[in-house]
């Protein structure tokens, strides 16, 4: 073989050698890196066309899978979509699954999971095709409507807990959204709606309830800094507080007032029991220097601030400041400062002061089953901590009990139950702005229902819409739908 051909065998060899390892690495080392890649429209197709199980709420579909005779086979559709949005989220080819189960859920929803392994198995020998997992929320759907009918056209959250087990019965925020929009066929309107709900000021596609920006607590935040004094064991009841008309921040000439410039108590004191039902500003900010901000961050931290939660959907911490000086600490004893809060949180801390001082685990999956409707996996109830003892949590809710009988809390009463509660009305921003809170239980002998209620504050220009007159209504209309569970 003369030269030129030597030269040209090798050449041929090297691009067959190239095409060999280049079509090796492309098989064998890229495909799950290709085959995940948003462009790939076979298996976005494969993706989206397998049969995806429903997501429901007490056996009825929320979420659902719907045969169509175009290529994508078949279409996710939500019979009730802005009243359960942020509980499934959206499922939509060109941006997959987000927001909600839909996202968290999704192996389980589609098949995919290690969980369904078995079943994936018998499919693939009887020629079966592969179907997802019915996911079963924990969501009552009496609690769930009258607290999506109750906020209305407010911006806020709503959550109802279980505080005997840590099932979430209720779950809203708004402004909500129609997923169905996302899930659409009409790729160019699915486009036109992504843009829309994300440049929405409203924030649509947040879930209030559990994630975004957290919200200072206001004076709710007033029971973890009562349960901080009572687990003290330097305070009861009825030890009394001082509680002048202005407290004057320590190491400041700041004067906090009491709200509407109000007296607490007779000769500028009032006892623990009458500051938590009146929600004494100048007592709790005296209260929350005398026991300082390790005591109040231990206490928040039993409640579960800074706690990573995944309902499954991921919570956003609650937290308690770092080292707040003096006067930083007196007011973090009315909730403000660096306090931040989800509604989640605040419903927790109601819960738990239900429960004996014991707080569960909050949890939105109570089964997965599979397409013959057995369960694969059910969610048992789990205790996260003990916030407070027995005793101190029954001495709070005497406390909540006289807030909504005779005092900041009326408009949660309910006639024949005995509801526990507390309001709160957080300013926020340099522009005097505040949010309206009311967080509580019932019955109170007999707690079956926990509920935080947010209302952001309706502008800039705050117009007294207190958590005693906004955030309280809500609150009995959702009490109202479970007590009797």
């Amino acid at each position: 073989m003369n030269s030129p051909i030597r030269r040209l065998a090798v050449v041929v060899f090297l691009m067959f050698a190239s095409l060999l390892v280049s079509t090796t690495w492309i098989q064998f080392v890229q495909v799950d890196d290709l085959r995940e890649k948003p462009a790939n429209r076979r298996t976005l197709l494969s993706t989206y066309s397998r049969d995806r199980g429903p997501i429901l709420v007490e056996g009825t579909p929320v979420a659902q899978s719907e045969p169509t005779d175009n290529q994508f086979r078949r279409l996710r559709t939500y019979p009730q979509p802005e009243l359960y949005a942020h509980v499934t989220g959206y499922f939509s080819f060109i941006y997959g699954a987000g927001g909600g189960l839909e996202r968290t859920m999704n192996a389980e929803l589609s098949g995919t999971s290690d969980i369904l392994f078995y079943r994936r198995l018998v499919d693939l020998l009887t020629g079966t095709e592969p179907r997802g997992a019915a996911v079963e929320t924990t969501i009552d759907p009496q609690i769930q409507e009258a607290a999506d009918r109750a906020l209305g056209d407010r911006r806020g959250a709503v959550v109802a807990l279980d505080p005997r087990t840590g099932a979430i019965l209720a779950m809203v925020s708004h402004p909500s959204y129609d997923p169905n929009r996302l899930s659409s066929h009409q790729l160019g309107s699915v486009q036109d709606a992504w843009v829309e709900l994300n440049e929405d000021p409203g924030r649509p596609l947040v879930n209030r309830a559990i994630a975004g920006d957290l919200y200072p607590p206001g004076s709710v935040f007033k029971l973890v800094v009562a349960a901080a004094a009572l687990e003290s064991g330097r305070y009861s009841p009825d030890t009394v507080l001082e509680a002048p008309l202005r407290y004057t921040l320590p190491g400041t000439s700041t004067q906090l007032p009491n709200f509407g410039g109000a007296s607490c108590g007779p000769g500028d004191q009032a006892t623990l029991f009458d500051s938590v039902r009146v929600s004494c500003n100048t007592s709790f900010a005296w209260l929350a220097n005398q026991l300082g901000a390790d005591a109040l961050d231990a206490q928040a931290q039993a409640f579960g601030f800074g706690e990573e939660l995944s309902i499954p959907m991921d919570v956003t911490p609650s937290r308690y400041p770092d080292d707040p000086d003096e006067p930083q600490t007196a007011l973090t004893g009315i909730g403000q400062h660096d306090v931040r809060v989800t509604p989640l949180q605040v419903a927790m801390i109601s819960a738990a002061i239900a429960n004996g001082g014991e707080i569960m685990r909050p949890f939105l999956v109570q089964t997965v089953r599979d397409q013959d409707l057995d369960p694969i996996s059910r969610t048992e109830p789990e205790v996260l901590g003990r916030a407070v003892s027995p005793a101190t949590a029954e001495q709070l809710s005497e406390m909540m009990v006289a807030v909504v009988e005779r005092g900041s809390g009326q408009a949660a009463a309910l006639p024949g139950v005995t509801v526990a509660g507390k309001t709160g009305t957080a300013e926020f921003g340099s522009s005097g702005a505040a949010h309206a809170w009311f967080t509580g239980f019932a019955p109170a002998e007999d707690p079956r229902i926990a509920v935080a209620v947010l209302v952001e504050s309706a502008s800039d220009d705050w117009t007294g819409e207190t958590g005693g007159v906004v955030a309280a209504p809500i609150a009995r209309a959702v009490l109202e739908a479970g007590a009797d569970r």
